[in-house]
């Protein structure tokens, strides 16, 4: 359901329960995580079914306390029933950076479970809205062969400008943004460190035409630090990128308690009462 959203309502209402006010915000690409992209995921992923694993390292010093222990990192590993998709919370366990942001998710699919090796993967960082991840790793869960190519770029395209979002001009079969030109979605050179069975990735060089993947970005201002950015293996199947982007440039409004502070101002809202 759809609410009615303005600008102009205080960002910090005084509420008499002493909770945080909550709003519904949008446009989503701008509305960030809420703080808990890491819950809103898991939920996703216990409702279908996904296991899911805990690995924690840290140090342990004799007579040492077990609240004292410094724990060095730590993963949360979640596993479809099929073994043939999974998705790591990698935030706390020394990810790489991506457009200058830590990795928080990694989501990954394999053909089938004759190998340990992911045929593609995916990469979120922090304030990627929890919505759209959800939504992206619903389908995937839907997905009978999670690494079989379906559709082609027009469908990722087809997804972003249905909600108004533009084609770039000098890209218009390649790329995409906001009408306000602060989120982006690109297909482009893939990003050092990118796992993918396409092996071009690894053996790409700068002055290489290597395989061209799916990134989207947020920047509120040009030449700002992004927002959020995701990042999509070659080998990831156009029609799941498509889902992430379809969500992404949804004009539904999300619920939300903490506004980002660089696109707070760009946000419409209205309290959630």
């Amino acid at each position: 359901m759809e609410a009615p959203l303005h600008p102009d309502f205080p960002i910090d209402p005084s509420d008499p329960r002493g909770a945080q006010p909550a709003y519904w915000v949008g446009p989503r690409h701008l509305a960030g995580d809420d703080g808990c992209l890491y819950d809103a995921v898991a939920d996703t992923l216990a409702g279908l079914g996904w296991a899911s694993l805990t690995m924690v390292r840290g140090r342990h010093e004799p007579d040492e306390a077990p609240e004292d222990r410094e724990v060095l990192r730590s993963t949360v590993l979640h596993i479809s029933p099929d073994s043939l998709r999974w998705a790591q919370w990698v935030l706390a366990d020394e990810p790489f950076h991506l457009a200058e942001l830590p990795i928080a998710w990694q989501v990954s699919a394999r053909a089938d479970t004759s190998t340990p090796l992911a045929q593609w993967s995916a990469y979120f960082t922090p304030d990627v809205p929890g919505e759209v991840l959800a939504d992206f790793l619903v389908a995937l869960d839907a997905r009978d062969q999670p690494g079989v190519p379906l559709g082609g770029p027009e469908l990722v395209l087809d997804a972003v400008t249905r909600h108004g979002w533009f084609r770039d001009v000098d890209q218009p079969h390649a790329g995409a943004m906001d009408p306000a030109f602060t989120s982006h979605i690109s297909l482009g050179d893939v990003p050092p460190l990118i796992q993918d069975a396409d092996l071009r990735v690894l053996t790409a060089h700068d002055d290489d035409a290597g395989p061209r993947g799916w990134q989207a970005w947020a920047e509120p201002a040009l030449g700002a630090p992004c927002l959020w950015a995701a990042s999509f293996g070659p080998s990831v199947p156009d029609d799941l990128v498509a889902c992430f982007a379809h969500a992404l440039t949804s004009t539904a409004p999300v619920l939300r308690r903490v506004l980002p502070e660089s696109t707070r101002e760009r946000l419409l809202r209205a309290p959630a009462s």
